[in-house]
């Protein structure tokens, strides 16, 4: 049996003095007998099967005297531990901190973040894991194989993140060698998943089967994420970095709010005959792109087709969505297009204020046009351009339509969207799913930004099944439309920087609202975030929850009214400032009864909220 998997441990003590000195002994006995043999680097750069010959890192530190141009005693500490040495190169630190069983210290958590572990203490004292699951599809041998690490190694669950992907909890330091070569045996990675990298490339959840789309977007998902996790340079960017594709059809992918968003349209002789028509036309003649800029006249050389229209700059936790840049690409450019472009921010974004090292101040200080034309600069073909009026309209999001049975593009099969309480699976659940996707679909799972999951490649005969074995087990394949887009980020539970408990607060108002407000014509998003960092998007739910330290220490929230993606774009505003946890449920019913009593007929909720002040809104709801 692998050491990692033995536990000397009580389940609630810390280690004795004399267990520690067991347990040092045992490991080192465990790694000698061929256990993870271990292998590090002398300073003389001889490799070692000694760990005691072996020194802390395997790269030297760079004799340049700037980063991209940045002076190095400009650097903030992130950036200068990654200057002194890469964090892919930590192999050998991850070896000795799990030999030794003992916690990283601040600069140690950084570097193994790289590889997707967080220690999350003081919250939980152990690792959390995140995985890299490439537009959020998974197969049922790999989410049984979680779940059975899950069991034997770590706590008996995993999150759905809103990034559709899954993070793993309370594993041991002495198990993370064992935890990260079970994952990538199961043929998943957690390489890139944390600290200033690209994280999980998204996309809408429904793509190959859903009858509205445009294009199947999987294999641009799957080809970015090989390339990234396949060149070495595209790690360490000044931080972290998200990328979507949206097939256009009814099921969001919170593209909008990514770093990059690649929108699939469809552009037809019609809407381009109407576009060149028009006094003055917006299309330019000629088909050579500037040599100045490697940027093509605007339409010239567009025929009828799909394509991807190209968004930059979301990051809503700083107010702000990915903006149209007029780009129109052929599907087969957009992971160029993307590896250009990060190469870009890589060189050009901001390494000395952490603050302002994301994507949307590097435009901010730049202008699109200036960062295009750099991208055009790495790019062997022109970047083309094309007014957003030649493009055929999206479909409108169904703004719960990762929820419960869709048909599917093919005959007699059906998509089942199972709703998952704000998004904590055990892993007896992820067994049973396992079972349900191979039992009644293809074996196939896909996760969703909304912390969910879908079955598909369901006949039509076993629908009813599924959805009354997802109720079973726990989850829901139906909800009322105010309880059925609850959201919840880890929270103070599980992350230092949470200031409130968000998954207890959404479960709470997920099982007070259940069938309540049956005449609600409209679904509601409601989002629950811990902090700044937004990981739930608080500032996107037509109700948006911040964690917040009231005056006496306890955990409250600030509440925000009227966002929202896709068609209702928009960043909620503020309405109330430090409210306790307890006045949460009882504020969303005076809310919504208000929102009904006084709405006009067919006004959704953020065309209600929208119309009214921040003042008229916070009378309407005070007790």
């Amino acid at each position: 049996m692998p050491a990692s998997s033995i536990n000397t441990e009580p389940a609630a003590a810390p280690f004795t003095p004399a267990q520690k000195e067991y347990l040092q002994g045992f490991m080192a006995g465990a790694m000698a007998s061929g256990a993870f043999p271990f292998v590090g680097t002398t300073g003389s750069g001889q490799l070692t099967a000694s760990p005691a010959a072996a020194t802390s890192g395997n790269l030297a530190a760079s004799a340049e005297a700037t980063v991209y141009g940045t002076p190095i005693e400009d650097l903030c500490k992130e950036e200068r531990w990654k200057h002194d040495e890469n964090p892919l190169d930590a192999w050998e630190r991850i070896l000795h901190h799990a030999q030794s069983d003992k916690a990283p210290d601040a600069e140690h958590n950084y570097r193994f973040r790289t590889h997707g572990i967080f220690y999350v203490a003081p919250t939980q004292d152990s690792y959390m894991v995140r995985l890299r699951i490439p537009a959020g599809e998974l197969s049922s041998h790999q989410l049984r194989g979680l779940a059975s690490i899950a069991d034997d190694l770590g706590g008996d669950y995993s999150h759905i993140t809103t990034r559709a992907n899954l993070q793993m909890r309370e594993f041991k330091p002495r198990s993370v060698v064992e935890l990260l070569t079970r994952v990538q045996d199961l043929g998943l990675t957690a390489r890139g998943a944390g600290a200033d990298n690209i994280r999980n490339i998204t996309a809408s959840p429904d793509s190959g089967f859903a009858p509205h789309e445009l294009i199947d977007v999987r294999p641009h998902a799957r080809a970015l994420h090989h390339y990234i996790i396949n060149n070495r340079d595209l790690y360490g960017l000044p931080r972290k970095f998200n990328v979507a594709f949206d097939n256009g059809s009814l099921i969001s992918a919170a593209a909008d709010t990514n770093d990059i968003g690649f929108f699939a349209v469809k552009v037809t002789e019609a809407s381009l005959d109407k576009l060149s028509s028009s006094s003055p036309s917006p299309l330019a003649s000629g088909s050579d792109p500037n040599p100045a800029t490697g940027l093509r006249p605007l339409a010239s050389g567009i025929s009828p087709g799909i394509y991807f229209r190209v968004q930059l700059g979301g990051i809503t936790g700083h107010g702000d969505f990915a903006r149209d840049t007029g780009l129109l690409i052929k599907p087969s450019e957009a992971v160029a297009v993307a590896a250009a472009m990060i190469r870009v921010f890589r060189d050009h974004g901001n390494r000395t204020d952490r603050k302002k090292a994301r994507l949307k101040y590097l435009l901010a200080d730049w202008g699109v046009e200036k960062f295009l034309e750099e991208t055009a600069k790495r790019l062997a073909f022109p970047l083309v351009r094309l007014p957003l009026a030649a493009c055929e309209p999206r479909h409108p999001v169904d703004k719960h339509g990762w929820l419960g049975p869709r048909r599917q593009a093919q005959p007699d099969l059906y998509s089942v969207g199972i709703g998952v309480p704000v998004g904590r699976l055990s892993s007896k659940q992820m067994r049973a799913l396992a079972e349900l996707s191979e039992r009644y679909g293809s074996g196939e799972l896909r996760l969703t930004v909304w912390q969910s999951l879908i079955i598909p490649h369901v006949p039509t005969a076993s629908v009813d099944t599924v959805c009354r074995a997802a109720k079973r087990m726990g989850c829901y394949t139906e909800a009322s439309l105010a309880a059925g887009g609850i959201i919840a980020c880890t929270g103070s539970a599980g992350c230092k920087y949470g200031q409130a408990d968000t998954k207890a607060s959404a479960t709470a108002l997920l099982k007070h609202l259940g069938t309540k407000f049956p005449e609600l014509d409209h679904p509601l998003n409601i989002h629950f975030t811990g902090c700044a960092n937004s990981c739930a998007q608080h500032y996107c739910g037509d109700l948006g929850f911040i964690g917040a330290k009231l005056a006496d220490g306890s955990a409250g929230y600030c509440v925000i009214l009227g966002g929202g993606m896709d068609q209702e774009q928009g960043i909620g505003r503020e309405i109330f400032r430090n409210l306790s946890a307890a006045e949460i449920t009882p504020l969303v019913d005076r809310i919504l009864s208000g929102y009904l009593a006084r709405r006009e007929r067919g006004e959704t909720f953020v065309q209600w909220s929208r119309r009214h002040s921040v003042k008229e809104l916070q009378e309407f709801f005070s007790s």
